[in-house]
């Protein structure tokens, strides 16, 4: 069925364009085939601080100072009123010489009418003069905190290699072997951290890649404790998981503690052997894993949880809301966290039943 305006006599539909448009609160033009202004709507007129009586019949070319005097657009326009094209938010800067530029962008379709075949244009135009200056003034705050965000990351990574170094040369020439040791554990804390803090370093939304993180981590663990490599070593297993930033330094920790606890208590002497730290994730859930080889845990389960469910790693664990397992593995030791997401577990501390060897 015909369209009851687009097949009035076109008297009648052009009468209601010019009344439609004229007094739209919207800039619009309308156009004929030679891109003369047939009407403009008052808004038009206003924004662009033009008088009503001179525009009518004026060439679009021709509007105000020659600021609408632009090649682009007029080709555009005119392939438009051929009905070789629609144009279609197209942005154009306009420029008059005793005013500052204006972002614009502008709409054109051609009316058809099925009693003419007259061409007409209607033309739509929108200042986005503030809402480009706002965008432009975003990206520079942007740039300027990414550079000042790189700064600080800098500064923070060669304070933590400071410290570092400080707490290394520090267990190096004390005598106690208790102190020494303390030394060492926060050492490796601070390895852990900075760790985490190079792997941000490289990310763009803030978030870690565990599978690097954890890599890292670990062989900067194992570099510090591990005289031979071919003896004991220490393996990561990491899936693909991305997590938090803030979840990324529990589980930093936790795997330190964990790591730094099996070679200091799993392999007395010169006993070689295998540590393995893995990290799965199935759903909202996970696992993380940190198992060896070495001579076990002791013989009572309180035992065992002064030895690995140490606070820091529990109170870790806590705000993670996982699970701690342990498990004796014959040999060896496992510790898991664990996380479900039905789980009501805080942290708590959980001897498995061994799994003898039948």
């Amino acid at each position: 069925m015909a369209d009851p305006i687009l097949s009035s006599p076109p008297e009648l539909a052009l009468g209601l364009a010019l009344a439609v448009i004229s007094s739209s609160d919207a800039p619009l033009l309308l156009l004929n085939e030679r891109l003369e202004i047939i009407v403009a709507s008052r808004s038009f007129c206003r924004v662009f601080s033009l008088n009503p009586s001179n525009v009518v019949g004026q060439k679009m070319a021709d509007l105000g100072a020659g600021e609408w005097d632009v090649p682009q657009l007029e080709s555009l326009l005119k392939a438009t009123a051929s009905g070789y094209a629609e144009v279609e938010a197209y942005e154009m800067n306009l420029q008059r010489v005793d005013r500052s530029p204006r972002r614009l962008v502008v709409n054109a379709h051609k009316l058809s009418y099925e009693s003419t075949d007259d061409v007409r244009v209607l033309l739509s135009v929108l200042d986005v003069t503030d809402a480009r200056r706002s965008e432009k003034q975003k990206d520079e705050l942007l740039r300027e905190k990414a550079i000042l965000l790189q700064e600080l990351q800098h500064r923070v990574a060669n304070s933590l290699q400071i410290i570092a170094s400080v707490l290394m040369q520090s267990a190096r020439k004390v005598q106690s072997d208790e102190t020494r040791g303390h030394l060492q554990d926060a050492h490796h804390r601070v390895m852990s951290v900075a760790a985490l803090q190079q792997q941000l370093a490289t990310s763009q939304i803030g978030d870690v890649e565990l599978k690097p993180y954890l890599t890292n981590l670990c062989g900067s663990i194992g570099a510090s404790m591990i005289r031979d490599r071919d003896v004991l070593s220490l393996d990561v297993d990491v899936d693909e998981s991305v997590v938090q930033a803030d979840k990324s330094i529990s589980l930093g920790l936790v795997v330190t503690e964990l790591v730094i606890n099996a070679l200091k208590h799993a392999y007395p002497g010169q006993r070689g052997g295998r540590i393995t730290v893995s990290y799965k994730a199935a759903g909202s859930g996970w696992s993380l894993a940190v198992a060896d080889d070495g001579v076990g845990m002791p013989t009572a389960a309180e035992d065992a949880k002064a030895g690995l469910g140490t606070s820091i790693v529990k109170a870790l664990a806590g705000q993670l809301g996982a699970e701690i397992t342990v498990t004796e593995a014959r040999p060896g030791t496992l510790v898991t966290l664990s996380y479900a997401a039905e789980s009501d577990s805080k942290g708590q501390l959980t001897p498995a039943p061994v799994n003898r060897p039948v």
